[in-house]
């Protein structure tokens, strides 16, 4: 196993060269083990960001129920996709304003660009069979069937939202902004608990558990049995820090510096969450085949506790 000291040594070298984020979503650039890429390079990204029908100009009729539902699916996932959900979180917590919101990794920005290759699981994805990934990380859940109504419906509202958008061009605003996005200094767990408690806590609680109104989130657990497990993209501190920096605190994004955007990352990623369902038994190996990048925790000891080893607690 890892220790923490030594994945910290490698991070801030490993910022330095990371790409833009995939305009899809963070779990698009989850760790794999090394190996010569094979993905086409990225377009250029167009010179302003596309903006997505307001959802007044969804349709009557039948296309736009089905466009509805999958809004309704987003927006809450554990309501109506219960069935596929095995947390409390919902598609919206980290695509902002139902999928809408630039530098959240929207789904116009995700849309176009599918089919593509994926490193996480080494072959071309449809769209359908990225939105079977969040199901299965981020909600710690299992993935709807392809020609499930949930699924259709969702990519139903993905298609909605592009309406208007070039297919195969990575869009402005598309995926969290990394290109050139490092620390100045390795990030840090103590410091990031003081940035936590400080901006973050206030929402997400001092233990890290969010807030709920009549059993739905205000504010989503960041750690915990409760929030997205270890495969999901967010669990690596990289693509944490990117969303964070340019969307949190929350309506007050792009407020906190990159120093403070890793090191809370570094904080909330340091906490035990539900293991990586690709886990077979062995922890070690799980990190070697999947998360074997200074960018992931999973493997490593801090504060004495060897992440991924344990049941999830608060």
């Amino acid at each position: 196993m890892k220790s923490l000291p030594g994945a910290l040594a490698l991070i801030l070298a490993a910022a330095v060269v990371s790409s833009g984020c995939t305009p899809s979503s963070a779990d698009t650039v989850a760790a794999q083990p090394a190996a010569a890429s094979t993905a086409a390079p990225a377009p250029a990204p167009m010179a302003a960001s596309f903006v997505p029908p307001p959802e007044a100009a969804i349709p009557a009729g039948p296309l736009g129920e089905v466009i509805r539902q999958g809004r309704a699916i987003f927006t809450d996932t554990p309501t109506h996709a219960r069935a596929y959900v095995g947390n409390d979180l919902s598609c919206s917590n980290c695509h902002l304003d139902a999928g809408r919101q630039a530098n959240s990794a929207p789904l116009w920005g995700a849309y176009g660009l599918y089919p593509q290759y994926r490193k996480k699981n080494g072959r071309v994805n449809t769209l359908g069979e990225r939105m079977q990934g969040c199901f299965r990380y981020s909600m710690n859940g299992k993935a709807p069937a392809l020609d499930s109504a949930e699924m259709v419906a969702l990519e139903t509202y993905a298609w909605w939202m592009a309406k208007g958008a070039p297919v195969g061009v990575a869009l402005k605003g598309a995926g969290y902004p990394k290109q050139g996005f490092k620390p100045p200094r390795p990030p840090d767990y103590a410091r990031g608990e003081q940035v936590y408690a400080k901006n973050c806590a206030l929402c997400h609680g001092s233990d890290g558990q969010g807030q709920q109104v009549a059993g739905r989130n205000v504010f989503p657990p960041l750690w915990g049995p409760q929030s997205f497990n270890w495969g999901a993209g967010m669990h690596q501190i990289d693509n944490a820090a990117a969303f964070i920096k340019a969307n949190m605190p929350f309506s007050r994004g792009d407020t906190l510096s990159a120093q403070d955007a890793w090191d809370v990352a570094m904080f909330m990623d340091a906490h035990e969450r539900p293991q990586d369902p690709r886990y077979g038994g062995d922890l070690s190996e799980t990190r070697r085949k999947y998360h074997d990048s200074p960018m992931s925790l999973y493997g490593t000891e801090v504060n004495g506790h060897l992440l991924g080893s344990s049941p999830a607690r608060p």
